[in-house]
């Protein structure tokens, strides 16, 4: 049995993390979610801190045997929250999702769940972002199912405690095509700032936003060619499982720097 840890940014009522703390819950696990009381997707790794945090317990959500807060921050918020005041020991895991739509290439910079996940592994905790790669579908119970078989393979020895975006497509699970490991791929809209009038006549904008869908994927020369992006794989009807990490160093980058005589002079 595993002490897992699980927020989201849907919010503590989104039919995703019920669906995931319930299947682990009723897999044995014992269960803590701290979630935040409303939508917050798209806030990144944003924290509070120019007002109070707001949290309280949750009856009649989800399993009895899960212990379950709303929290008024964010995404980050709530496991920080969590770690440092409401559970009593520190978790094997940190789960965050399921995600009511995907979270691939460059949409992880944007992600709450992805966040809330990086936030378990800032603290040394092997930590699983989990997302439904539709914004239509419902049915969250292959994505949930799945994320009770991974727990056996989070228990291996890894180098450092991992991070994974995981995306699954929404189809029934005899239909998903298997499992690939694969690298963060490129995803771009066609964007635009729609301009609208309140009742006294003042401007405010909401952003709306269109994907790109057939798009180069990058080449990355420090993997061998056969491994997949994620945007690729998802299309392919595969479960796709990317590390990340959180440092952002570009090596390539510092290398050249490192070779042109203007940086050499100071």
């Amino acid at each position: 049995m595993s002490n897992i840890l699980i927020s989201n940014d849907d919010g503590i009522f989104a039919l995703g993390v019920r669906t995931l703390a319930n299947t682990l819950a009723q897999a044995g696990h014992q269960v803590t979610v701290v979630c935040p009381d409303r939508e917050r997707s798209a806030t990144g790794h944003g924290l509070t801190l120019h007002q109070p945090i707001r949290a309280q317990e949750v009856d009649s959500v989800f399993e009895e045997s899960v212990v379950a807060w709303s929290c008024s921050g964010t995404p980050a918020d709530c496991v920080k929250f969590a770690l440092s005041a409401v559970l009593p020991t520190r978790p094997d895991f940190v789960y965050s999702g399921i995600n009511h739509g995907p979270n691939l290439g460059t949409d992880v910079l944007y992600s709450g769940t992805v966040s809330a996940a990086m936030e378990g592994v800032l603290e040394g905790i092997p930590s699983v972002a989990f997302s439904l790669a539709s914004f239509s579908a419902l049915e969250f119970q292959p994505a949930a199912d799945f994320a009770v078989k991974l727990l056996s393979q989070l228990a291996n020895n890894y180098p450092k405690p991992p991070l994974l975006s995981v995306n699954i497509p929404p189809l029934a699970a005899t239909e998903i095509a298997g499992v690939l490991i694969t690298r963060q791929g490129l995803r771009r809209y066609i964007e635009k700032f729609e301009q609208r009038l309140d009742p006294r006549g003042k401007s405010y904008y909401w952003l709306e936003g269109e994907i790109i869908e057939d798009i180069e994927q990058p080449e990355d020369f420090n993997l061998p060619p056969h491994i997949l992006t994620d945007v690729q794989a998802i299309r392919d009807r595969y479960i796709t499982i990317t590390p990340l990490q959180y440092n952002l160093t570009d090596a390539t980058v510092l290398k050249h720097l490192y070779q042109q005589e203007f940086f050499n002079q100071y």
